[in-house]
């Protein structure tokens, strides 16, 4: 495991590449099960899954770092789990912003 120790593996860090993982093996069974057809939606351009995928994953680095600019990282509750607990950032709720948006890219876009 040294070749990865250069990378630090908090949980915030596992859960994100848990749940690229998971979005990408769900894509691939939806792509083995449901052919994809392109659709035209509001761009006026034929797109994909994978385009609105892709169009929905650079809207949240987007989203994020607009948060972080504007708002921040700060601590919004402390949780009592382990010996100091474990501190709720409040960019959650710019991830809940970007699940909604990509909500929104996947049915109109």
């Amino acid at each position: 495991m040294d070749h990865i120790a250069w990378m630090a593996w908090t949980p915030p860090t596992a859960i994100f590449f848990a749940a690229i993982a998971l979005t990408l093996a769900t894509m691939t069974v939806l792509a083995v099960r449901y052919p994809e057809a392109e659709r035209v939606g509001i761009l006026r351009i034929p797109t994909t899954r994978g385009d609105r995928l892709f169009l929905s994953l650079i809207a949240a680095a987007v989203i994020h770092l607009l948060w972080i600019a504007f708002i921040g990282a700060d601590p919004v509750a402390t949780l009592p789990i382990g010996e100091e607990g474990f501190e709720v950032s409040n960019l959650w709720f710019a991830t809940l912003i970007s699940l909604a948006a990509a909500v929104g890219i996947f049915r109109t876009v």
